[in-house]
């Protein structure tokens, strides 16, 4: 992370744990992700790729077998694989995405303005902490979710195939 992005991110990332965001963050910032990727064409990422690292996830679903896609911030790491986060706005239920790869591991994600094939694997107990590290530092105060939430969130290593 830059230096000049972290004093922004660490205000934003302050903002999305408020109790106004978490009620409607999950209804706002979808339509907004969709209202940026038409303006632009889907040149350029999600709508908060301009202040933290995003993708989006194509997966098939879980239950239903038909094609998903989830815009979603990301940790890319410097060995290639990138980390994502099943934290739904800090609600207590998994998010439906996070099924779909524990069903479907195999996915696509559009990162960087590149189509690349992905598997994903469920981050194991014994290195999440690791892991909450890596993903404190791009995005701080970041695993204040799963302490909201009451839940253990799922964190993926999506690693390109």
């Amino acid at each position: 992370m830059t230096l000049a992005l972290r004093p922004v991110r660490v205000v934003v990332a302050w903002f999305s744990r408020t109790a106004f965001f978490r009620r409607y963050g999950p209804r706002m910032m979808p339509p907004l992700e969709r209202a940026a990727a038409f303006v632009t064409r889907g040149r350029r990422g999600p709508l908060s790729g301009a202040v933290v690292p995003s993708l989006v996830l194509h997966t098939i679903g879980a239950r239903s077998g038909q094609p998903r896609e989830s815009a979603l911030m990301c940790c890319p790491l410097a060995d290639g694989t990138i980390l994502v986060t099943g934290s739904n706005f800090a609600r207590p239920e998994h998010p439906a995405w996070t099924a779909n790869l524990l069903a479907h591991p195999d996915a696509e994600i559009d990162f960087r303005g590149d189509r690349i094939p992905v598997r994903a694997e469920l981050v194991p107990d014994d290195q999440r902490e690791e892991t909450w590290r890596l993903l404190e530092a791009q995005w701080p105060g970041y695993r204040g979710y799963e302490r909201s939430s009451g839940r253990v969130l799922r964190i993926f290593r999506l690693t390109p195939r």
